[in-house]
């Protein structure tokens, strides 16, 4: 499991929005509280979030960034080859990272052991140590708040902070509309 991270997107049809915390955790100690560890590729048309350490997420964004612009922001044969870079590369592989990106049409979950996840909903996806309670609860007010795409993200990583140690509330966001 990744610590320290809670990345949360929602893609619909009123846009996608990529949410993270800002706390990096060095085993039990809070080293920061303000990172950001999401950000926009391909001239904004993408959304992109990382669980892993700095180092390794400067290395796999400006790859993923290449194979982007290759595919001329195809996100979805990016992905594609991307996971098989990513897997094929003797030391990437190792690394214990994930990372999640979206456009208005897609959302994927990525990692080094060559998966390539599209939620089963197609419209919520979470990685790091605080996913599951921020998935958890952006399923609960998509499905019993009408809240804009931002402010369900922005909630859904706010209830996650409270529940996860690795997780604050010092929340960025990025929005696509």
């Amino acid at each position: 499991m990744f610590k320290a991270t809670t990345i949360l997107a929602y893609k619909s049809d009123r846009g996608a929005v990529i949410g993270g915390d800002g706390q990096v955790t060095f085993g039990n100690t809070v080293l920061k509280g303000n990172a950001t560890k999401i950000r926009t590729l391909y001239d904004g048309k993408v959304l992109a979030g990382f669980a892993g350490s700095t180092a390794d997420a400067f290395k796999l964004f400006e790859m993923f960034e290449g194979i982007l612009s290759e595919k001329r922001g195809d996100l979805l044969k990016s992905v594609v080859e991307f996971a098989k870079q990513w897997r094929q590369d003797k030391y990437l592989r190792q690394l214990e990272a994930m990372m999640l990106v979206l456009n208005k049409e897609h959302i994927f979950i990525l990692s080094g052991t060559g998966d390539v996840v599209e939620p089963e909903d197609g419209e919520l996806a979470a990685i790091g140590s605080g996913g599951s309670y921020a998935i958890s609860a952006a399923r609960a007010l998509k499905r019993h708040a009408n809240l804009e795409p931002i402010e369900l993200v922005k909630e859904s990583l706010q209830i996650a902070g409270e529940l996860c140690i690795y997780t604050n509330t010092n929340i960025k966001t990025l929005e696509l509309k």
